[in-house]
């Protein structure tokens, strides 16, 4: 029986079309590829030129992008007259002469002294019940509001959670996603390098804390007439906007935790009913650490580890 089968396989093999004419095929495969990278240098240059995909819009006009290269704003239809007014309209330039405001008036001694409030910063994962004064939070926030951002378009919402059941919601929403990521999703690295700060898919610190803080970037805004307006940079903006509110809330004594849901983003945002221009960045519990709290016995990076001085 087996010689049989392969007496027929032989006879397939031997009658194949494929390898009765290989020695056509081959050459005809090979002819083609010339013939298609001919085609692309001559279309393209020697150093490929960007390709523009015109990308569908919901209206009659149609959007391109620019593949290849740092792309932060949509780039008008080619072969199209374009004539744009500023989103933001024309201001007057006014005289500045930098800093009044600041920490002392020994530059030396003002620099120390920040330092000192960072580097006392600690991410806190418990948090007391002692109540926390809404407007001191809402003036953190106001100096988060004054960090700068591409054209000015201040593409950030921050959104300051204080209900229980708000509180609640966000708790089970994260929560039972990021079971599936500590269990299936975090490559087991991740988890791994995570140990050390004892982490898990439990999240008690949403309920515990007196204010979740959750920062959405706006990925476009509109104009005063409806028209979409580009936000460019968002991302890099509202994350410098964080960085400024971590500092204002360690400034008044006040302690936080940045976190990012895995996976939570759209779930969140349904919750808080926000329009689909925004997207999560960041979350933040905020209040006094629990009197038991603890933190990792952490040491930072010292200054000629972290600087490259030209």
């Amino acid at each position: 029986m087996a010689s049989y089968l392969e007496d027929l396989f032989d006879k397939l093999l031997s009658s194949s079309a494929l390898v009765n004419y290989w020695n056509y095929v081959f050459p005809v495969l090979v002819g083609l590829y010339l013939a298609i990278s001919l085609y692309d240098k001559h279309r393209y240059g020697s150093k490929k030129k960007l390709r523009i995909t015109a990308l569908p819009d919901k209206k009659k006009d149609q959007e391109t992008k620019l593949d290849g290269i740092e792309y932060v704003g949509e780039v008008e239809p080619q072969g199209e007259e374009f004539d744009p007014v500023p989103a933001l309209e024309e201001k007057p330039h006014i005289s500045y002469g930098g800093a009044t405001v600041t920490l002392g008036e020994d530059p030396c001694e003002a620099d120390s002294r920040f330092y000192a409030i960072v580097n006392d910063r600690r991410s806190v994962r418990k948090f007391s019940n002692r109540p926390v004064d809404r407007k001191v939070v809402e003036r953190c926030i106001l100096a988060a509001g004054t960090g700068p951002s591409g054209a000015h378009t201040e593409p950030w919402t921050f959104c300051l959670v204080s209900d229980r059941s708000i509180k609640e919601s966000v708790r089970e929403i994260i929560e039972s996603e990021e079971l599936i990521n500590y269990t299936q999703r975090m490559a087991k690295q991740w988890v791994t390098d995570l140990r050390p700060i004892k982490t898990s898919h439990v999240k008690e610190y949403l309920t515990e804390a007196p204010f979740l803080i959750l920062v959405f970037k706006q990925t476009y805004g509109y104009k005063e007439d409806g028209t979409r307006k580009q936000h460019y940079y968002n991302e890099i903006s509202t994350s410098i906007a964080t960085g400024i509110l971590l500092c204002a809330l360690q400034s008044a004594g006040l302690s936080s935790l940045i976190t990012t849901p895995l996976n939570c983003g759209p779930a969140l945002r349904n919750l808080l009913e926000r329009p689909p221009n925004e997207k999560l960045l960041v979350l933040l519990p905020v209040g006094y650490p629990a009197e038991d709290c603890t933190v990792p016995d952490l040491h930072r990076k010292p200054l000629d580890d972290i600087i490259a001085r030209y």
